[in-house]
């Protein structure tokens, strides 16, 4: 007999709408991952613990389809989408998962003809959604990532350009990158491009020399011989003119800070449930700091003509404590975002 989630301990909800707290704690459990950003795409089940803790979710009905995989069900409106799903390590081997696969699948039921498990791969995999559901799982998906021309633009020392550069180099991702641009004659970033073989150049602003429309000309004529299909700024630190967004709408920017998936909002929710500033903008490691919080993270996000407000690739959540510095704040966020940088590459060759 199946079990139900209160005779397991926990009180499950459901949601339609589901909400910062959960997407923060999805992306805290199972980081780096984009599974929050697919949970919001829909609805969800979730369970909380006697200490009023998530457990574990499980989305369904998600209305995003632009993963290759899913390419055939775009406009198949008598399927719904199983996933993603997930329970804390804490929290495994209790029976909740299949509680929680069992609410969404019966939901999907009520909606669709057909439910969808997709990305599901490996024989254990595979055996264990055949077990649960009594359904054939068909492992018949396509997850070659799509290969693109890319350029790095990046101001300053370039650790995250050399985390691309070595995932490239190890066949981890498909981009080629094209070029290295840089704003700082001097910046370190230059010599790890050559030290990689990749092209760079050095496009400086000379305020003495022409005006901020001149450069901005000159730096989109400087890119665009490259032919880039995704612009990745990497610790670029220079506002992008309209008109270089308007020619190069796939670019993406790593941001020291865990941003809201709402653009408008000023204010961000942690996993454990409290609120902290959005922090934007050039100087968001020291007015992290300065505001004595004990979250920050790290995201990727679509890049607009509002600082650090386009749509979120992936984040992940940074638990700084009560002794954080502005050193040991960077040490602890570096390796957060070579992992969203590496993550949020991976999701956009999956789904352009």
């Amino acid at each position: 007999m199946l079990e139900t989630g209160e005779h397991l301990g926990y009180r499950l909800v459901r949601t339609d709408t589901p909400d910062e707290r959960l997407c923060a704690w999805i992306d805290w459990t199972f980081a780096p991952s984009w599974w929050s950003s697919d949970v919001r795409a829909g609805s969800a089940w979730y369970a909380l613990a006697a200490d009023g803790k998530i457990a574990g979710f499980a989305g369904f009905g998600s209305s995003d389809r632009s993963y290759h995989w899913l390419q055939a069900y775009r406009k198949r409106a008598d399927v719904g989408i199983f996933g993603p799903y997930g329970v804390a390590k804490a929290h495994r081997k209790t029976g909740l998962g299949q509680v929680l696969l069992v609410a969404a699948l019966c939901d999907l039921a009520e909606q669709c003809r057909w439910a969808l498990i997709p990305a599901v791969s490996g024989e254990r995999l595979i055996a264990s959604y055949e077990e649960r559901t009594e359904a054939h799982v068909a492992d018949s998906y396509d997850y070659a990532l799509r290969p693109a021309r890319a350029i790095i633009l990046a101001s300053g020392d370039g650790s995250n350009a050399q985390a691309v550069i070595d995932d490239v180099q190890t066949g981890d991702s498909a981009l080629d990158i094209v070029a290295v641009v840089t704003n700082h004659a001097g910046a370190h970033v230059r010599e790890r491009a050559r030290e990689a073989g990749i092209a760079e150049t050095a496009i400086v602003w000379d305020r003495a020399a022409e005006s901020r429309s001149e450069y901005d000309a000159r730096l989109l004529q400087a890119v665009a011989r490259y032919e880039p299909e995704l612009i990745l700024l990497l610790g670029w630190m220079h506002l992008l003119a309209p008109a270089f967004l308007e020619r190069f709408p796939e670019t993406i920017n790593v941001h020291p800070a865990f941003l809201p998936f709402d653009p408008a909002a000023d204010t961000v929710t942690m996993p454990d449930g409290s609120e902290i500033p959005a922090f934007r903008g050039a100087r968001a490691p020291e007015a992290t700091i300065a505001a004595g919080v004990a979250w920050s993270g790290a995201s990727v996000h679509r890049v607009t003509h509002e600082t650090d407000r386009g749509g979120i690739l992936v984040r992940t959540p940074l638990h700084l404590g009560s002794a954080a510095t502005l050193e040991t704040f960077r040490e602890r966020i570096h390796p957060i975002e070579h992992a969203v940088v590496t993550r949020a590459i991976r999701r956009w060759c999956l789904t352009m």
